[in-house]
């Protein structure tokens, strides 16, 4: 079977339905069989429904009298109907589900399961799943003459294809999962690598399940296979990158003292650990790939600075890249204060640089030691005279093919070492898989008299009570508040604060403070001239989007209030909250929720811990790793069943690329090398 051909060669696939699932990202027999289902009902123990009971039931029967009405708002549509199946009928109803009432057709048999209760006098089935029970349509699955219709897949909606047209196609392709070819070697040999078949029998059982328990063997197969292709990548990675050559910048201890003993401050530990591990890596004639972490106000430039410190006074010139200008405007002054005194010479390139061509002159020259800028440094005509060290903060924030472009200006034939920063920690797990190709540094602890920020859970009505008289506070002491909001604009189609009608509220609130309020849209310019005024005092309060989350460093500003705060992500909330607490005062964070429901665990777990590793391992728990991948670098993880919680399968796994990488060569299996390139792409930061 070629996996790789149209879905339209699939018999009963026409042009308009291929079409449909298209633009559904379903363009491959591959990428059909790989649509797995959402979710799964189990259909077994009818009931009829004269002898329904309350609590989750499922009954068969035929649905009639549906109808769609709207709540006073519009906001809520309630689809109504009847289920009869010969021994009585009972109303059944769905709330935002209005597709339902085109759903069903006219005399034909359904299986629902869902939630028989008593509401507003009388009894309903709430919100049930469904399915069609035909035996033409199922199969083997379920026939007319079965009381127990089984275990049955719950698709999602993949555009113009409907959940269950969805599963009729997979079901007419059923007989073709048995040649599904496989993607790992196998062997019988024990210990047993892959058994034969083993992908065919997986998909086979995860779309055609017998029970709950099969259904957990072929995800844990697929779950295997997709973490045995990541780890794969970026040992691989790790492989190429160990053949690359890059100028050794010898370690001179006295260079290191110097500047040390410069500082205003001592370093911590885990400062001190990390400096050290880019030192030796500087040493070596393979390019480091290092990524050091840390949380926001951790003391990661200083690291930087003094490495970039060793590596000029080696004779190479080296590049900070930052995400923003305002950004990269204040790791120019504060690098420029720090070695300038020590003779080197920095330089910001950044869009509203005047002179640029004079100064990519002394770039190219090499009269620059330090060059900071933006996406200004990627420019063709930006040329540099030795760059052997590259460094990019927060480097989530750029595409693989940016950071390879940065990295193509050192000397030819040589790599620059490369040192990415991030403030957004990385759960073990995911270091162990998807940055396998990197060594990590960890600076675990902030600098000395900085104080934990205090972060409270508020409820949008109680802000008269607790919130503004906090914020009258700080700003009588002489400190500043950031006010986050989702939204710039009021919209219809959202019930969040906006920045400008917060904004407009809060002028009203407090008429003798000065407010200003940012946000995406606005010209760079004008942002970075916001941005200057709060840093010099001039704003007290700054109402604006995430757009501050890597910002400026306002030592000034203590207090940070997140409005509809459960409409962000924990790794956001977190990066926001630590924008205070920069300077010597105690600091807060409230956390602001629209409702009466209790608050999510992404809330209390950000309530309670101000530590940004142990966020990052709760969030990777709670959203799961394509997400977490998402937010860290550009492409998509898309892991469809993998969890990188699952120590023991990733253990597994580690052990047997291995044994791969040892015993086999990967031309060997083509379609696996396909794989493996695209995740080479996205697990690599050379």
């Amino acid at each position: 079977m070629n996996l790789d051909a149209d879905v339209e060669t699939l018999s009963g696939i026409g042009a308009k339905t291929a079409e449909a699932l298209r633009r559904g990202g379903i363009k491959t027999v591959r990428d059909l069989f790989y649509s797995l289902p959402r979710d799964y009902e189990n259909y077994q123990n009818l009931t009829r429904i004269a002898d329904l009971k309350p609590g989750k039931v499922v009954i068969k029967g035929t649905i009639d009298h549906l109808n769609t009405h709207y709540g006073k708002t519009r906001r809520l549509a309630i689809t109504e109907g009847i289920i009869s199946d010969g021994s009585a009928s009972v109303r059944t109803v769905w709330f935002n589900q209005a597709y339902r009432a085109k759903q069903f057709q006219p005399g034909k048999t359904y299986l629902f399961s869902g939630n028989f209760e008593l509401k507003y006098g009388r009894y309903q089935l709430t919100s049930p799943s469904s399915t069609l029970y035909e035996a033409d349509d199922l199969e083997n699955a379920v026939r007319p003459e079965e009381e127990s219709p089984g275990y049955q897949p719950i698709y999602s909606m993949h555009l113009g294809i409907k959940p269950d047209q969805f599963k009729r196609l997979i079901r007419r392709s059923k007989k073709l999962f048995a040649e599904i070819p496989d993607l790992l070697p196998n062997t019988t040999s024990k210990p047993t690598f892959v058994k034969p078949r083993a992908r065919a029998d997986a998909l086979f059982e995860v779309h055609f399940p017998k029970d709950q328990n099969a259904v957990a063997r072929g995800r844990r197969y697929l779950a295997y296979e997709e973490l045995f292709e990541l780890i794969l990548a970026a040992r691989l990675n790790k492989q190429e990158n160990q053949k690359l050559k890059s100028e050794p910048l010898p370690f001179e201890v006295e260079n290191t003292k110097q500047i040390i003993g410069s500082l205003p401050f001592t370093l911590t530990p885990g400062q001190k650990r990390a400096t050290w591990d880019i030192l030796k890596d500087l040493e070596k004639t393979t390019p480091m790939n290092r990524l050091l972490q840390g949380d926001v106000g951790s003391g990661k430039t200083v690291v930087a600075a003094i490495s970039a410190y060793q590596a000029i006074k080696a004779g190479a010139q080296v590049a900070l890249l930052a995400p923003t200008a305002i950004l990269a405007a204040q790791h120019a002054e504060s690098l420029d204060a720090l070695l300038k005194p020590l003779g080197v010479q920095t330089a910001l390139l950044i869009g509203s640089t005047k002179n640029k061509a004079e100064l990519k002159k002394h770039i190219k020259s090499g009269e620059v030691d330090l060059v900071i800028g933006t996406h200004a440094l990627l420019t063709d005509d930006t040329e540099f005279n030795r760059l052997a060290f590259a460094i990019i903060d927060e480097q989530h924030r750029f595409g693989v093919a940016q950071r390879q472009k940065l990295l193509l200006k050192s000397p030819e034939n040589e790599a620059p070492h490369l040192l990415a920063m991030t403030a957004t920690p990385i759960p073990r797990s995911l270091q162990l898989t998807i940055f396998g190709d990197l060594t990590v540094s960890t600076i675990p602890e902030l600098p000395q008299g900085r104080q934990p920020i205090e972060t409270k859970i508020i409820r949008e009505i109680d802000q008269k009570q607790y919130l503004y008289p906090k914020v009258k506070e700080e700003i009588k002491k002489g400190r500043q508040v950031y006010w986050i909001c989702k939204s710039i604009e009021d919209s219809p189609k959202e019930e969040t604060v906006s920045v400008k009608k917060q904004a407009e509220a809060l002028k009203t609130l407090f008429p003798n403070f000065t407010i200003d309020f940012l946000h995406g849209r606005m010209k760079p310019a004008e942002k970075d001239e916001k941005m200057q005024k709060f840093q010099a005092g001039k704003t007290d309060i700054l109402v604006s989007t995430t757009v501050v989350e890597v910002g400026v460093n306002v030592p000034n500003a203590t207090l940070m209030v997140i409005m509809d705060a459960e409409g962000f992500g924990l790794a956001q909330l977190h990066q926001l909250r630590g924008r205070v607490g920069r300077g010597k005062h105690q600091s807060y964070c409230f956390l602001v929720k629209a409702g009466e429901e209790r608050p999510s665990r992404r809330l209390r777990e950000l309530e309670k811990s101000t530590s940004g590793f142990h966020l990052a391992e709760v969030d990777l728990k709670i959203r799961g790793p394509g997400e977490i991948y998402g937010a860290l670098q550009s492409g998509a993880l898309d892991l469809r069943i993998a969890t990188l919680t699952d120590t023991e399968l990733i253990s597994l796994a580690s052990r047997h690329v291995d044994r791969f990488l040892k015993d086999s060569d990967l031309k060997n299996y083509p379609e696996l090398a396909q794989v493996i390139q695209k995740y080479q792409q996205l697990t690599t930061l050379n």
